[in-house]
């Protein structure tokens, strides 16, 4: 066989991937970009046996990258042990991980864990303990905002093509201008608010970080008012911007705090930590559950980034690779970089025109997995053991991916 005919064959199989799927799955995603089959480190192999280099980490879940042996130890041992036990009963794993993560949270005596599966699993167990705490209360969520997609959690999601399609979403929530303490404060002293949602780092809409004078006031504001302040760290915790969690860098401390994503390292797995033993009463018994919530198997992943993190020091790891990144990518010069925002390994690099999802075609030719965050933002939350090399690997091809993307937009727009 030739070596075309060989790569026609290859080209082929993946390609029958990509229909199987089309006739199969749900199409709510749209066509999938790539069928993926192995990965090691922060490599992932497709079905036509091309290499990318994952930038995105699976949306900043694979915190350790991909096959890590502590992970795959933790989990096979456990799989080999004990996989699921329902909640009439406990395992260790799940009372370490809610200790260590309690630990890491640095949450007073009588805080608590509720594990679930998702981030909007734990969104939504955040927004009923806000409901409990004061009934018939309002939501406050910031603009721009995206809290997930299951109904509860949509309706704290700002974004209108997400709500639009379902009509009334049953919470009652207004969004505030991020960042505005004034109109914070005027929602606030209308005496009807029941919670404020906020992500300190509001990855969705293209990584802008809440300053820390913000979420001070908010803190303050809230309390003030007897308002639970729930942070969403679903993305933007368990390392990702350098610390364990970001709210941490404004030295606040939170009623509520959710996370998933990194939690687990690629294993589903979410949670809601309640600060404090009134926190911690809120829900009683009967009033929220989940059947797969705390499984041993997702617990034994969790405890297996927390201690990696931990071992191999990655969260100042994750700040000196995320300042390098950053300053390597301002000192391109390139006329489409207008700003890079983030911090540690969550990182936007803002453009100068709409040309985001073509730069990310164009790394996807040269084995570069990226994520477009909106239009104008390419999104970087690589896995947190991304090594200086690697980093300088993007950052070489980065003018090449955008002179590639505006030449494939004047063209598209010419024949449009």
């Amino acid at each position: 066989m030739t070596d075309q005919q060989t790569e026609q064959q290859t080209e082929q199989y993946g390609q029958a991937w990509g229909d199987r799927y089309s006739r199969s799955l749900l199409g709510v995603f749209g066509a999938p970009q790539l069928c993926l089959v192995s990965g090691h480190g922060c490599r992932v192999t497709d079905a036509d046996g091309k290499e990318y280099l994952d930038l995105l980490g699976g949306i900043a879940v694979n915190a350790l990258g991909y096959a890590h042996p502590a992970w795959v130890k933790a989990v096979s041992e456990q799989a080999a042990t004990l996989s699921h036990v329902s909640n009439f009963f406990t395992t260790p794993t799940q009372v370490e991980l809610a200790e260590k993560v309690l630990e890491i949270a640095q949450a007073p005596q009588g805080s608590a864990v509720f594990f679930s599966n998702s981030g909007t699993e734990a969104n939504e167990a955040a927004l009923k303990m806000v409901k409990a705490h004061r009934r018939g209360g309002r939501v406050l969520a910031l603009e721009h905002a995206f809290h997930g997609r299951t109904l509860g959690a949509l309706a704290l999601t700002y974004k209108e093509a997400y709500r639009a399609p379902f009509g009334s979403l049953g919470a009652d929530v207004t969004f505030i201008p991020a960042g505005d303490v004034r109109a914070l404060a005027d929602e606030l002293d209308k005496g009807d608010v029941a919670g404020l949602f906020i992500e300190p780092v509001q990855g969705e809409a293209g990584v802008w970080p809440l300053a820390p004078e913000y979420l001070r006031e908010a803190r303050r504001l809230t309390a003030e008012h007897d308002v639970l302040l729930v942070v969403d760290e679903v993305q933007c915790g368990m390392g990702r911007t350098g610390r364990w969690f970001a709210h941490q860098a404004s030295g606040i401390t939170p009623d509520v705090m959710t996370l998933a994503k990194a939690l687990g390292g690629g294993f589903p797995i979410g949670a809601t930590v309640t600060f404090g033993a009134d926190n911690s009463g809120i829900l009683t018994p009967g009033q929220h559950g989940t059947t797969f919530g705390g499984n041993p198997l997702a617990c034994a992943a969790g405890l297996a980034v927390i201690s990696t993190i931990e071992s191999d020091g990655l969260l100042e790891h994750a700040r000196t690779v995320g300042e390098r990144l950053v300053t390597a990518i301002t000192g391109i010069s390139h006329s489409q970089v207008l700003e890079v925002r983030g911090q540690g390994l969550l990182l936007g690099i803002q453009l100068a025109s709409e040309i985001a999802p073509a730069v990310v075609r164009a790394g996807l030719d040269q084995g570069l997995i990226l994520n477009a965050a909106t239009p104008t933002t390419v999104r970087l939350a690589p896995p947190l053991i991304l090594d200086e090399a690697d980093a300088d690997l993007f950052v070489d091809a980065l003018p090449g991916l955008l002179d590639a993307a505006r030449k494939s937009q004047d063209t598209q727009d010419k024949e449009n």
